[in-house]
């Protein structure tokens, strides 16, 4: 029962702070949500919380599927990705007072840091079951599939449908190095779940 309102808990604050995020001026607009869906953080915290959901939905009906189990990997694997790059990437480039950039507020407190750890300890302890390494790399999808639409959005897409390089990852042309870390990064994540499930 404690793991469900702890699912429970996470899609529900995820699901209130979408909603703050897509009304602007008082009113729901499209280009707000397409501006909010921009970032991976949104798009990892979305994916988490509705494989928080679905989990908590089938521990509520008394059956598990390893589908809803490995959905729930693959959303803590991105939530986790988005703190660590929070951490060891953007808050070195935000300067000494990186904490009120990345981590004041509601959204960025919840988003960066208490959602991703939330996740991470849920599946971790009450719903660990064991994982072979092959499958601890679904784990890698989110990044797989965003950097590869982040690359064509930065760099191929027509003008007027192009993005602000916001990450910083093309700075100098370098993004063949950053997308490679961020593959590195997300693997030492899977292996690090790898290891968890398999303690």
């Amino acid at each position: 029962m404690p793991d469900i309102i702890v699912n429970l808990f996470i899609f529900l604050v995820t699901a209130v702070l979408f909603i703050v995020f897509f009304r602007k001026d008082g009113h729901w607009t499209r280009d707000q949500v397409r501006k909010t869906f921009r970032f991976f953080t949104c798009q990892s915290n979305a994916l988490c919380a509705v494989s928080a959901l679905a989990m908590a939905v089938a521990q509520w009906a008394g059956s598990v599927p390893r589908w809803v189990w490995t959905l729930k990997y693959i959303g803590t694997a991105g939530v986790t990705v988005t703190m660590l790059t929070v951490f060891l990437f953007l808050a070195p480039g935000a300067g000494k007072d990186w904490y009120q950039v990345l981590l004041k507020g509601a959204s960025n407190l919840f988003m960066h840091l208490l959602t991703p750890l939330l996740a991470i300890l849920s599946f971790c302890l009450p719903e660990k079951r064991g994982m072979s390494f092959p499958w601890s790399l679904w784990g890698m999808l989110p990044v797989l599939v965003y950097g590869q639409h982040y690359l064509y959005r930065i760099l191929y897409a027509p003008e007027g449908k192009k993005w602000d390089d916001f990450y910083g990852f093309n700075k100098q042309g370098k993004w063949p190095i950053a997308f490679s870390m961020m593959l590195a990064g997300t693997f030492f994540v899977c292996v690090l779940f790898f290891l968890l499930q398999n303690a």
